[in-house]
């Protein structure tokens, strides 16, 4: 109770303060001035608190109720957003939602059918230009916004790897990426730095959205005023131009890698750009403006002083060259084609970004048929948490189950996930041994650690099938033959609104089955699971409940109300 009540006081504190006051005292507000001849106009934009803003997954099926649904509230699309699906800026402040809006904003966000994300967060993916069916890595994925952005972008073709380091986050990255409802993602538990050279062949695209200082985020934390020092963006370089170096050895000759912060500093921005570019002079940068045309930015810098703590310029000796503005001109010519976004240019945050471009005929990231392979017995083994194909019984169980089987099925504990073909290509790839001239079969992961895979589709109980996931309904019922009995809409609505009939009076079919089960609207393809014994259950969450019901029109009955 203690905890909680220092928190709110904490949060009561941080409402009281007058944030325009502190930020014109800041040493960031004195920064700027040293970054920007119209420092003013920008710190004019700097310190008022976002709106809310929202990215709508177009993999759901019902995102178009979901776009009229947000219009009706005053919701307005973001002009520059060029994705798929579609981005909207919200009549309120974040986190100010009232009443039912709030209630049902917060259902839609669980469901995976939106994602409440700041807008320009949104810009990094865009510039990635994901196609269907590649092979893309997010180096620095948790807490998994932007990994869902890609997944939206693949569709049900490709695969996503998502690494985080820190295990506390990964099981965020893993809430999110559930969350979605997406198929394509692969999220492993890795330092950025040393990610294992899997798949071999390289990723078509890697994004490269770096931990920073986070000086573009003063709107949505306005604690930057009063905590960033220069040191900050020094003392992360390093770290910086290590994970943007390990991309640039893992792509694929022709691959795209784009970098970004949401920090204002030129040393966390060009700066490692331009380290890294001078170790690859096979990278060439992008100009990154064409790549979301209507948004309003500016070029990357090719010059930029060196700040002291007290913000005065530092000079000569003291100056490590990674901070310094470059001199080869070769790299400075590019690095205008960085995108910086101002506060006062985006009427948001602030943001970074640049897109790097690996040669066409670049050497090739794989020695692969230069070493033997080990034999399997010798081989590593993946660890018994790691997902792994369905085998003959796993197949067997669940074919009795549903008769056809869905493709790409997983199993990792007692879940059965849906995945890629791609994902399988990873898992079934040969790879070198690490430190030695052999090769490790495929038929496993490692040396990747995969914590989660794919889509959670079903529950295993003692090796015997139990149960159907809610947020799989939908994309499991119209691909198997039996466990699945179509309905009326009507029936569907009743069940919605906390009927609770005999299974034999929704279907003289269903009279003599018992346990979970999937029942389909045939007029529109909504599936929601169900428990059939003596009454009908629903075995949906209260979100995806009250989601349904909102876009069908039902009133969910209390029970005071059935009483």
């Amino acid at each position: 109770m203690g905890l909680m009540l220092n928190a709110w006081s904490r949060a009561v504190v941080r409402e009281e303060v007058d944030w325009a006051e502190v930020a014109a005292g800041s040493l960031l507000r004195t920064a700027v001035g040293h970054w920007r001849d119209d420092a003013d106009e920008w710190f004019a934009a700097a310190y008022e608190r976002l709106p809310e803003t929202a990215r709508v997954n177009p993999l759901s099926r019902d995102f178009q109720w979901v776009e009229s649904w947000l219009e009706s509230i005053g919701g307005e699309p973001i002009d520059w957003f060029c994705g798929v699906g579609s981005a909207w800026t919200l009549p309120f402040e974040r986190g100010k939602a009232e009443g039912e809006v709030r209630s049902l904003l917060a259902a839609l966000h669980e469901t995976g059918r939106l994602t409440r994300q700041e807008a320009v967060s949104m810009l990094p993916v865009l510039a990635l230009d994901v196609q269907s069916g590649q092979t893309v890595l997010d180096m620095c994925a948790s807490p998994g916004s932007k990994t869902t952005q890609i997944a939206e972008h693949l569709g049900d073709s490709g695969v996503v790897v998502a690494n985080e380091v820190v295990r506390g986050r990964v099981n965020m990255l893993v809430s999110n990426v559930q969350r979605h409802r997406s198929a394509t993602v692969v999220i492993v538990n890795h330092d950025a730095r040393h990610l294992p050279n899997v798949p071999e062949t390289g990723y078509d695209r890697i994004l490269v959205d770096v931990p920073c200082t986070g000086t573009g985020t003063t709107r949505k934390n306005p604690d930057v005023w009063s905590r960033w020092k220069p040191n900050g963006g020094r003392s992360m370089q390093k770290l910086q131009i290590d994970i943007l170096a390990r991309a640039a050895k893992i792509v694929k000759p022709g691959g795209r890698i784009v970098y970004s912060t949401c920090s204002l500093d030129p040393i966390e921005n060009e700066a490692v750009v331009a380290a890294v570019m001078a170790e690859y002079p096979d990278l060439r940068l992008l100009p990154a403006a064409g790549t979301v045309p209507r948004i309003k930015a500016s070029a990357g810098f090719t010059d930029w002083p060196i700040l002291d703590d007290d913000c005065s310029i530092l000079e000569g000796a003291e100056v490590r060259e990674s901070f310094a503005p470059p001199n080869d001109a070769r790299i400075v010519a590019q690095l205008p084609n960085c995108m910086r976004v101002w506060n006062d240019q985006s009427g948001g945050g602030g943001f970074f970004l640049a897109i790097l471009e690996m040669a066409a005929d670049a050497a090739p990231k794989s020695e692969q048929n230069q070493f033997e392979t080990i034999p399997e017995a010798d081989a590593p083994k993946d660890n018994d948490a790691a997902p792994r194909p369905l085998d003959e019984a796993d197949t067997a169980t669940l074919e009795a189950a549903w008769g056809r089987l869905p493709q790409n099925l997983w199993r990792r504990g007692k879940k059965i996930l849906v995945s890629t073909p791609e994902a399988a290509s990873i898992w079934a790839s040969e790879r070198n041994h690490k430190g030695s001239r052999a090769r490790i079969p495929g038929g496993r992961w490692r040396p990747l650690r995969v914590i989660h895979l794919g889509l959670e589709t079903a529950h295993l109980r003692r090796g015997e099938f139990e149960r159907v996931v809610g947020a799989a309904a939908d994309r499991l019922a119209p691909t198997i033959e039996r466990g699945v009995t179509e309905i009326s809409a009507e029936t569907l609505d009743s069940l919605l609104s906390g009927e609770e009939p005999p299974p034999h009076e929704i279907s003289p079919d269903l009279a003599e089955v018992r346990g979970n089960h999937l029942l389909l609207d045939a007029s529109d393809g909504t599936a929601i699971p169900v428990w059939l014994g003596g009454r009908t259950s629903l075995m949906l969450r209260a979100q995806e409940r009250t989601v349904l019901a909102a876009r069908r029109g039902v009133v969910i009955r209390t029970k005071d109300e059935e009483e």
